[in-house]
């Protein structure tokens, strides 16, 4: 009998983990969008494959996003007085800037041990860099973008998650997963 309840209280922490799946891809093919649109549209260089895998995601965002839910849903459900009811964007937006920019930074020298390189070095032009990898310039659209993250797109996606029936929601997860490790066992294992 013991069995059977520990295992229903296991059930909605897997549950949860695989909803974070689902965010995770949801916000890596937002931020490939993100990236495509910035080259070219405001940059203007033609498209390329923004990712290093081959589909249209870039999991840096996804893995972003998900560290922004888990580091700053609470601080953003917390209630407070007045003023912290008022600075509690600037501090979740300074928040994610920092963390985003750790996780690009980190990033960049993990792809450069794998492949050789990273993909984003156009960093070298802008006046506030770090070897190309970081930049002041892009730390704060992260900030930004981690408060629509967390501010509207979240809330949305997690109505439409808990939407899903349990059938829909292991469809969706299984597809995306597999969808994810062909993609990966392609890019990084010779054939």
């Amino acid at each position: 009998m013991a069995e059977v309840a520990e295992r229903k209280k296991q059930v909605p922490d897997f549950d949860r983990v695989r909803a974070y799946f689902l965010y995770f891809m949801l916000y890596s093919v937002i931020g490939w969008c993100y990236e495509v649109f910035l080259e070219v549209v405001v940059y203007r260089w033609g498209f390329t494959n923004r990712g290093f895998l081959f589909g249209p995601y870039c999991p840096v965002y996804g893995f972003g996003a998900v560290i922004f839910i888990l580091c700053f849903s609470s601080l953003k459900r917390r209630g407070g007085g007045r003023f912290f009811r008022l600075v509690k964007p600037l501090i979740i937006g300074a928040g994610c800037m920092i963390t985003a920019t750790a996780i690009e930074l980190a990033v960049s020298y993990m792809l450069e041990l794998l492949t050789g390189s990273w993909p984003w070095q156009t960093y070298a032009d802008y006046t506030y860099n770090f070897q190309a990898r970081i930049a002041l310039s892009p730390s704060i659209r992260f900030g930004l973008g981690g408060l629509l993250f967390l501010y509207v797109l979240q809330p949305c996606f997690e109505k439409a998650v808990s939407k899903l029936d349990l059938r829909s929601f292991n469809i969706c997860f299984r597809a995306l997963a597999a969808i994810i490790l062909i993609d990966c066992a392609c890019t990084f294992l010779p054939i």
